[in-house]
């Protein structure tokens, strides 16, 4: 199973946002605090504002924030909602060219792997992750004033 950047990085501006509490914050701070693409984050703030979890002030003091309570993020949900592919195995994707995959004994294993995987996921919230005593280190390492 690989979790693509694209989620990693939701998750870590979701983390920087739960982190920072309500004030707003730019895409260029978290880029900045994580060492990554501005470009990469541009996009996934984007659909984090579509689909509701950040909220965004457009403007000269303009920013970013959560939209939603961490524990009203359900990591599972949002991993599903950000992976477009969870296909482990071929025989789950759409181009599957496997000759055996009729008689394959493997497709129903990773299938139930995949589903656990999941399951899991679907435990945690944003709130879980950023936990409440690991704030103020989170905040040091994220360089979060």
């Amino acid at each position: 199973m690989h979790i693509t950047r694209y989620t990693d990085y939701s998750l870590r501006v979701l983390i920087y946002l739960a982190v920072q509490g309500d004030r707003l914050t730019t895409i260029q701070e978290i880029a900045d605090s994580y060492d990554i693409s501005k470009n990469h984050l541009m996009k996934v703030v984007h659909q984090l504002n579509k689909k509701g979890y950040i909220e965004t002030v457009r403007g000269k003091k303009g920013g970013m924030r959560l939209h939603m309570a961490p524990e009203d993020i359900n990591v599972g949900v949002l991993v599903r909602e950000t992976e477009h592919d969870l296909s482990i195995v071929e025989c789950y994707s759409s181009k599957n060219a496997c000759k055996i995959t009729p008689v394959c004994g493997l497709k129903p294993i990773f299938g139930e792997a995949l589903q656990a995987f999941v399951s899991v996921l679907d435990k945690y919230t944003l709130k879980d992750v950023v936990k409440e005593q690991h704030k103020p280190h989170l905040l040091r390492l994220l360089q979060i004033a």
